[in-house]
Parts: C-alpha cells; sequence; structure tokens
C-alpha cells in the first residue's frame, strides 16, 4: 500500500471528488463517508456543504457537526478514500450508523486504504473529546469488519434499520 494521508476538502480536489462521485455511481458503489457528496448538484456545493456541517453554527437542522477527510495517496495526489467524522449523535447516528463513515473508491479497493484512513482519525476523534467510537457495517461488507477489527473494533450487536431495510453491525473502539 502506498502511503496516504488525510486531508480537509479544498478546491484543489473538487475534481477528484466529482470524479470519485462518478466512479462510485458507475459501480452502484455506496458512497459511505463521503458527507452530502451523493445529494449535492455539483463539487462547489458539496465543498460548501461540507464546510456547513464542519461548523456547529452552521450545521444543517437534524445533522450532527462532522468533519469531512479526504484520503490522498501521498506518491500522486490521488484521491483514495473518504471519511466523515461526526462528533457527537443524533438519535439516527446512536442507533444505526456512528461516529465514522468512510468508503474507498472502487478502483482502489483491496490496498488497504480504508483501515489506514480509520487508523488516521482515530487521534483526531480523541482530539475532539470522544473516548471512544461508534462504527457500523453491513454483515455482508467483510471488507469493512476486517477494517473495523483491525483498529481495535469490539462487536457490540446487529440492529435492524427500517428504513434502508438492512442489518448493521455495530463496532466500539476505545480511544
Amino acid at each position: 500500500m502506498d502511503t496516504i494521508k488525510l486531508v480537509l476538502p479544498a478546491e484543489e480536489f473538487l475534481g477528484q471528488a466529482w470524479d470519485y462521485r462518478r466512479e462510485c455511481e458507475a459501480a452502484d458503489s455506496d458512497m459511505d463517508g463521503c458527507g452530502p457528496i451523493d445529494t449535492s448538484e455539483s463539487a462547489r456545493q458539496w465543498l460548501a456543504d461540507t464546510r456547513a456541517y464542519a461548523d456547529p453554527a452552521t450545521v444543517p437542522e437534524g445533522k450532527v457537526q462532522a468533519t469531512q477527510f479526504l484520503g490522498i495517496r501521498e506518491s500522486d495526489g490521488k484521491l483514495v478514500g473518504m471519511l466523515q467524522v461526526r462528533h457527537y449523535f443524533n438519535e439516527y447516528l446512536e442507533k444505526y450508523a456512528g461516529h465514522i463513515g468512510y468508503s474507498v473508491r472502487p478502483s482502489e479497493r483491496r490496498k488497504g486504504y480504508a483501515k489506514e484512513m480509520l487508523r488516521l482519525a482515530l487521534p483526531y476523534c480523541k482530539s475532539i473529546g470522544l473516548d471512544r467510537v461508534l462504527i457500523a457495517c453491513e454483515p455482508d461488507n467483510p471488507a469493512s469488519r476486517r477494517t473495523i477489527l483491525a483498529n481495535g473494533g469490539v462487536y457490540e450487536s446487529t440492529v435492524h434499520e427500517p428504513e434502508e431495510d438492512i442489518d448493521l453491525e455495530r463496532y466500539w473502539i476505545a480511544l
């Protein structure tokens, strides 16, 4: 695996972020941890929205403060994954989604990037006052489960999310 770093979204990554979205859509792949990219009309709107989520004064109603990260491969500056840290829970996050969501673009999977992005995000979570983080994955996603377990995840329970009609395994990572 090439070295990656987590960076905040910026203008310089807008084209890559939109390419990421297109690649995920073409592969019929979830865009977990990408913030509102799947509902944004443009890359600029997505950037503005991620900045709004990051500021407690501008978090959209019903949402929570969240920090968006991009997983950038250092050797070539390519956006290989995205990860979002939610600073606290609303009812939905507490029951189902947890503190952290992440994804890796389909063409870059099976290279250890998700595991490394999660590892790099954990010190940030501690720095914002979290003692532990909740992460959820679907039972039929063994790659995500391995990512969580490799970073110290401890299984708590499996819950059923009725809107999407999916089961989610819940794991806690102590910081």
